[in-house]
């Protein structure tokens, strides 16, 4: 039964440090990027096209 009790406490610690570097990261602005990700496919292709002809020569 004392296994329990350090499970679960272990739990509740490492679901704590997961919520405050989660909350550290959002303040810092780690994910404030709306526009990259939506236009990001689109440019994709001309970089993947550009780095090839540079490989080549």
């Amino acid at each position: 039964m004392s296994v329990i009790y350090l499970l679960i406490s272990i739990s509740i610690i490492v679901a704590v440090l997961a919520l405050y570097a989660f909350i550290r990261a959002v303040k810092n602005g780690q994910f404030d990027d709306d526009y990259t990700p939506s236009v990001r496919m689109l440019f994709d292709d001309e970089i993947k096209k550009t780095e090839n002809k540079t490989n080549n020569d």
